[in-house]
């Protein structure tokens, strides 16, 4: 992950609007400067996460980072309503709902291009962010599918109802197979983290749980996995003939 630290390098990288994943501030740290840096990261929508010293030093890889260190992305993110307005539209979206791991990431906006998805959408926390690593692993594919960072994903999920989207969430528990609900509509496909899965009020706000059976005894499919087969369902019900609704009601 290709790092800036000190005040000055990190100021500097944001006046000249450097794609920036996200800062991190030294907690208990106060000063102008470190002021004037905050600022400058929220005018330009980059995260800012206030992290314990030692994590600092952690991340920086030296203590001597004057509690600025910025991570740099591959690739800038966009906004939600950007990714909503882009043309052709296939009505199929992605969100991902706490998945950390890079290389996870970067192989699920691989398969998400494959099957002509729309993009990406993570939340500002708890998601990997878009370095090097995950282009790596998207094997070229980030540079051609959008990612969006929203705030709170929650949220995010109401605003895309509202835009005439139907939410499918993959949880193993679900009774309802992956292959039962039609995805031929505007479709959002919600896969939570790694080990924990969706988040309650993630999974409130899904329009249909669903499950990809399995068998043996290990019951759950890696994230990135789980995302291959189903998108690829939304590629094969959307060759065929689209058909009804399986529920109509939310």
């Amino acid at each position: 992950m290709h790092i800036l630290t000190g005040i000055h390098s990190v100021r500097e990288a944001l006046r000249a609007g450097r794609p920036l994943d996200r800062i991190l501030i030294a907690r208990g740290r106060h000063g102008k400067r470190l002021e004037e840096i905050v600022r400058l990261a929220r005018e330009r929508g980059v995260p800012v996460r206030f992290e314990d010293r030692v994590q600092l030093d952690r991340t920086a890889g030296t203590p001597q980072h004057q509690g600025a260190v910025a991570l740099l992305a591959a690739r800038p993110t966009v906004a939600l309503e950007d990714l909503l307005r882009r043309q052709p539209q296939s009505g199929l979206l992605v969100l991902l709902d706490g998945v950390e791991d890079p290389n996870n990431l970067g192989a699920i906006i691989r398969s998400a291009l494959a099957a002509g998805a729309d993009g990406i959408v993570v939340p500002e926390r708890r998601s990997a962010g878009l370095t090097d690593a995950v282009a790596r692993a998207s094997a070229g594919a980030l540079e051609h599918l959008p990612v969006a960072r929203v705030k709170n994903l929650a949220r995010t999920l109401e605003a895309l109802k509202q835009a005439g989207y139907w939410l499918v969430g993959l949880d193993e528990r679900a009774e309802k197979p992956y292959t039962a609900v039609d995805l031929t509509a505007r479709v959002g496909l919600v896969l939570g983290s790694e080990g924990k899965g969706l988040h309650e009020l993630v999974r409130q706000r899904c329009d249909f749980l669903v499950s990809i059976p399995t068998s043996g005894p290990v019951r759950s499919l890696n994230v990135s996995v789980a995302a291959g087969v189903v998108l690829f369902e939304a590629v094969r019900q959307r060759s065929r003939q689209p058909r009804m609704h399986t529920e109509t009601n939310r």
